[in-house]
């Protein structure tokens, strides 16, 4: 009897109406916790998987898949997205798109909601915070990208290399006082190892370092960038794109034309606003296609894990 009963099989069982079945398959407010126990044990006492069925009512795919962005406004993630979307429309697969907010507890909501969703797999943009003993329930169907854990599939970025790129360019060039603007290190990919990149450079080269670690956000690199300009500093490195339009605006208003700006990231808006600052482009547009490549063969059981790292290319 799998997946035979109607949404009206299920309010007549439950004793409910059908739009209160149709606000339970869809996760919607308005319904106590009482009664969505007692639909949600109706449909798992007649074997009713509520997503597929509700899709299938609705004449929409049966083939879904959920990408968990940690901000919706982030630049780099919505390059990734685009061309993820592609791949998985290819493959007749429908994208929902959904965000952490770099909480773990919202993570966890989500996916126990994917689940009982019955969706077919998962792209999460990994963050400090969410372990391995989180995903467990999910590793033969889900992506990790920017971060990875052992005997899941993931798609990385080389921080390292993207940071080294960017010394090695800026020091061929003659500058010797580089500062940088980064993240804090509890974020270990885009914070930690970028950092982490910095200082070895610096004291590869037996240059001083000067460094900020602030965050993500553009308003934090405008705030900031006042902190590691110092009078002999003749370029600054921002970890990201974001921080770099936060700079630049700093950069304006305080009228500084004599400090080369250089930042991880190389997005459309950056290049079309700031064609002067130096970009390395780590791959997020690959590394999307690869995700998304990744997850529909483990869905399809074509592949086991794999840890795919993207190398990072000056723009």
């Amino acid at each position: 009897m799998q997946n035979r009963l109607t949404i009206k099989d299920i309010a007549r069982l439950s004793g409910v109406g059908k739009s209160t079945v149709s606000r339970v398959l869809n996760n919607e407010s308005g319904v106590s916790e009482r009664t969505r126990e007692r639909v949600e044990a109706v449909m798992m006492q007649h074997g009713f998987s509520p997503s597929r069925s509700a899709r299938a009512m609705r004449g929409q795919s049966d083939k879904v898949v959920a990408i968990i962005v940690t901000r919706l406004d982030s630049l780099s993630e919505n390059l990734a997205v685009q061309t993820m979307l592609p791949a998985f429309y290819e493959q007749g697969y429908d994208p929902i798109m959904m965000e952490s907010q770099f909480s773990p507890a919202k993570v966890l909501e989500h996916l126990a909601m994917l689940k009982r969703r019955n969706i077919d797999g998962v792209i999460l943009f990994g963050f400090t915070g969410v372990t391995e003993e989180t995903l467990a329930n999910w590793q033969p169907s889900l992506v990790l990208m920017a971060r990875d854990a052992s005997g899941f599939s993931s798609v990385c970025y080389d921080d390292h290399g993207a940071i080294t790129l960017l010394m090695q360019r800026l020091y061929e060039r003659g500058h010797r006082h580089i500062s940088f603007l980064g993240v804090p290190p509890s974020d270990v990919t885009t914070g930690q190892r970028r950092h982490d990149a910095y200082q070895a450079f610096c004291q590869r080269h037996q240059l001083t370092p000067m460094a900020a670690l602030p965050g993500l956000a553009m308003k934090q690199g405008y705030d900031f960038a006042r902190e590691v300009i110092a009078p002999e500093t003749t370029a600054l490195i921002c970890a990201t794109d974001t921080l770099a339009l936060g700079v630049s605006k700093y950069f304006q208003e305080q009228r500084i034309d004599n400090v080369q700006l250089a930042s991880v990231g190389n997005t459309p808006l950056t290049k079309f606003l700031h064609p002067e600052i130096i970009t390395v482009d780590p791959g997020y547009a690959e590394a999307g296609r690869r995700a998304a490549e990744q997850l529909i063969s483990l869905i399809g059981g074509k592949r086991e894990p794999q840890q795919i790292v993207i190398p990072a290319i000056l723009a």
